[in-house]
């Protein structure tokens, strides 16, 4: 599948994750404001392109993705260019992958112990040499196991915290998605010391 219409692919899996419709002006609202994807100015034009190049469908009001999304990976740290959402590719042009994992009924919550997870570094955010960045995956595994979030809704939380505050390192937005959570800090900030 071409880039472009996997960007739009992880956009509708991202936006209406747990949701089968939304109106036009929340739609509209998740893309400018909540997500930061497009200035608010443009979000109306993009989403009368997604449903002119046939991602979206309109009934009784709402707008559901017209596409089957299948299995779609988001890569930590991951967002959409623009001109992608404002000038989509035709939604006929995209051809959902093969599912190359077979989905459980139920969902883990948490890492199993002993279980690497795997936390891609945002490309834009330079590390300068920060040793915390090694601890990354220390300090995923702490606040998926203390808050009980499964591992793709804290990449998903922490990945909208670096979207939301632009130029922060990962460790630092999961750090804040485990105070969102109302974890103790004084337990991050141990799992972050660099001696």
């Amino acid at each position: 599948m071409d880039e472009a219409a996997e960007d739009v692919r992880r956009v509708l899996t991202i936006v209406y994750r747990g949701l089968e419709s939304l109106s036009p002006h929340d739609l509209e609202r998740t893309l400018s404001f909540d997500m930061e994807w497009v200035a608010p100015h443009e979000a109306e034009k993009a989403v009368k392109a997604l449903v002119a190049a046939g991602w979206l469908h309109e009934a009784n009001g709402l707008l559901s993705p017209s596409v089957s999304l299948g299995e779609v990976t988001v890569p930590f740290g991951w967002f959409p260019r623009p001109s992608r959402l404002l000038s989509p590719v035709p939604a006929n042009q995209a051809v959902a992958p093969q599912p190359n994992v077979q989905r459980g009924e139920g969902r883990a919550r948490g890492p199993a112990p002993g279980v690497s997870i795997a936390v891609p570094m945002d490309e834009a955010v330079e590390t300068g040499g920060d040793p915390r960045a090694k601890l990354t995956q220390r300090v995923v595994r702490f606040v998926a196991r203390q808050s009980g979030l499964a591992v793709e809704e804290l990449h998903r939380r922490a990945q909208r915290k670096q979207a939301a505050f632009d130029l922060i390192t990962p460790w630092l937005a999961y750090a804040l998605v485990a105070r969102e959570q109302g974890l103790p800090m004084d337990e991050i900030v141990d799992a972050l010391a660099v001696v």
